[in-house]
């Protein structure tokens, strides 16, 4: 697994070689409180950078999740769908959303990492 990558809306990617691990960061499920219902894209569909690709609903909210980068779709976590408590028990594991296979990679520069991502929620906080 390579370094993982975030987004100002709070979403991560780590590449696993050519297809890139989505989920949201430990940040945003704090914010959503306990998550009951996850919303994934089928397998196939193609995703734009900052374009939406999943809903959570939670007990305070419903939220979408944006792609942090373009892709297809090439798998949906179904464990999550059958207990969404994971995304708050593990974000950054088992709580993924989805895997892309990457259009561009390009796009990953836009991206913060972990250190700009922990600063930026830390501004947050403030």
């Amino acid at each position: 697994m390579s370094e993982t990558r975030y987004t100002e809306d709070h979403e991560w990617v780590r590449l696993d070689g050519d297809v890139a691990v989505v989920g949201i960061s430990d940040y945003a499920q704090k914010q959503l409180g306990d998550v009951v219902y996850v919303e994934l894209p089928a397998v196939g569909k193609t995703l734009t950078q900052g374009g939406e690709a999943c809903t959570v609903e939670s007990v305070k909210a419903a939220s979408d999740v944006f792609a942090p980068i373009s892709g297809e779709v090439v798998e949906a976590n179904g464990a999550i769908a059958d207990d969404p408590s994971l995304v708050n028990t593990d974000p950054l594991g088992k709580g993924w959303f989805i895997k892309l296979r990457i259009k561009d990679k390009g796009e990953l520069g836009k991206l913060m990492d972990e250190a700009a991502y922990a600063a930026y929620v830390k501004g947050l906080d403030t």
